[in-house]
């Protein structure tokens, strides 16, 4: 009995020797804004499209893609938060503005294939990196507006999460 106490000692004492190695060596921990920033970001961009009458979402993820904060605006589509954090998502795992990758696939096929085969991305209008310098420390993503006066709904999106990354822009860390 004693044996077998001992023995499963040795196992935990091995397991948890085997996590916190694994903890040491594995990925850095993801970069992120504040979060204090994160929801200042948030809210700026819901505040600049509802002046529009738009009510969308507004999401921050960290470095890794990773959600951060979500807000939604009242009355806003069920379907907006999940689109919101995907654009966010989007411009983090390509490192670019999702307009950007959007235009892009416009106009090169094979990109366009690349990208619309793996379904994690929405390369959509709409998301926005958060720069330290050169560093990124994650996304605003928007979405809810839709086409008004022949502006499609994605630039609209992205001129709330601009509005949003341009509150916070010269604080972020």
């Amino acid at each position: 009995m004693l044996r077998s106490i001992f023995t499963l000692g040795v196992i935990a004492l091995a397991a948890t020797s085997n996590a916190a190695l694994a903890q040491q060596g594995g990925q850095p921990p993801a970069k992120a804004p504040q979060l204090a920033l994160a929801l200042e970001a948030a809210q700026a961009a819901l505040a600049a499209c509802a002046k529009d009458g738009v009510k969308g979402a507004a999401s921050v993820v960290d470095s890794a893609g990773a959600l951060r904060l979500l807000l939604t605006a009242d009355g806003a589509g069920s379907d907006q938060a999940e689109i919101s954090r995907k654009k966010a998502a989007t411009a983090v795992a390509l490192k670019a503005v999702t307009s950007e990758v959007a235009d892009e696939m416009e106009k090169d096929p094979a990109f366009k294939a690349k990208i619309e085969a793996d379904k994690t991305l929405f390369p959509r209008p709409g998301g926005l990196l958060l720069m330290v310098g050169n560093d990124m420390i994650g996304a605003i993503g928007f979405s809810g507006a839709s086409r008004l006066n022949g502006v499609p709904g994605g630039v609209r999106d992205e001129a709330c999460a601009k509005a949003g990354l341009e509150k916070v822009k010269a604080r972020l860390q």
